[in-house]
């Protein structure tokens, strides 16, 4: 335990969390919203890495999670006006049953099926949203009646706490025993299957914990905005962005996503000004680090410190 809070992992995290501890007391709250969201999407991130950096599974769907999180939060919220503490409970429910009835067949297959199963499913939950749009809104939208605040500053504490508490909890189970096994799980199936461990209900429980923040993420980032519409959280865009902060900063290290992501999305937004040169700047730049850096920024300021 020592070691691990001396490693130069956490002392960069906590050096990262105290500077943006005191962020409120000098950016607008237009800057705020901006890095409430990206909050919430390192979340995602970190939820997406924990599954692929470790158990070796591509998730290529992670919106379906976030989308049965948020959609259920919000329904829950529009229709029957309940409690919003009950509406994020519920949305980690959801999150975690849907991803089992899901992951129990996909995790049996082998290759690259995995990943199209579950890219399928965020098609599937696409079209469930339209077909049901009496309830869901459809492709509109549908508005969240309650909000967590309306004050920028308890927003972004809200996502900063929460975005926290969940690479402590991530990160530490990461390096923990299931950690340990999930990795090699991910390296060699067979070898870890002959010392004797279960690897698919490894590999389940990973999944499972990943859907649970994702959900979780997917309902309060939902009761931030205010809406629920397929381009904010279900759209194969969004699912896209995810995989790629994951990797930008970098696989296998779970605070990384959480860097990936404030990056784009930071990025995106001082960049807006360029019009449609915008997403094309920020991938390239993406794309180039992956390229040259393919363990990611956070990845490759550990390999320089260990060199050192």
């Amino acid at each position: 335990m020592i070691r691990l809070l001396r490693s130069r992992l956490v002392l960069i995290g906590t050096l990262i969390v105290f500077v943006a501890a005191f962020l409120p007391l000098w950016l607008s709250a237009y800057m705020l919203g901006v890095l409430t969201v990206a909050y919430y999407f390192g979340v995602f991130s970190m939820s997406w890495d924990l599954l692929f950096g470790f158990a070796g599974e591509v998730n290529f769907g992670p919106t379906f999670l976030i989308g049965l999180g948020a959609y259920t939060a919000a329904i829950l919220n529009n229709q029957f006006n309940l409690p919003i503490p009950l509406c994020v409970v519920a949305g980690a429910l959801a999150a975690l049953i849907g991803g089992l009835l899901l992951a129990m067949p996909a995790l049996r297959l082998r290759g690259p099926y995995f990943g199209l199963v579950t890219l399928v499913a965020v098609l599937l939950l696409q079209n469930a949203i339209v077909i049901f749009a009496g309830i869901t809104g459809g492709e509109i939208g549908m508005t969240v009646p309650n909000v967590l605040s309306i004050d920028p500053r308890v927003n972004y504490w809200y996502a900063l706490t929460f975005m926290v508490l969940s690479a402590v909890i991530l990160f530490g189970l990461s390096r923990s025993a299931i950690g340990l096994i999930l990795q090699a799980s991910g390296q060699d199936a067979v070898e870890a299957a002959a010392l004797g461990f279960n690897v698919t209900k490894h590999k389940l429980a990973a999944f499972s914990i990943s859907a649970i923040f994702s959900g979780l993420a997917g309902a309060l980032l939902i009761l931030y905005m205010g809406t629920a519409s397929v381009g904010t959280v279900i759209d194969i865009a969004i699912g896209v962005q995810i995989i790629i902060a994951a990797v930008l900063g970098g696989r296998r290290t779970i605070l990384g996503g959480a860097l990936g992501a404030i990056f784009l999305i930071c990025a995106s937004e001082l960049l807006r000004p360029l019009g449609q040169m915008n997403t094309f700047v920020v991938s390239a730049v993406a794309l180039a680090v992956i390229l040259f850096f393919p363990d990611g920024l956070l990845g490759q300021l550990l390999r320089a410190g260990e060199r050192e």
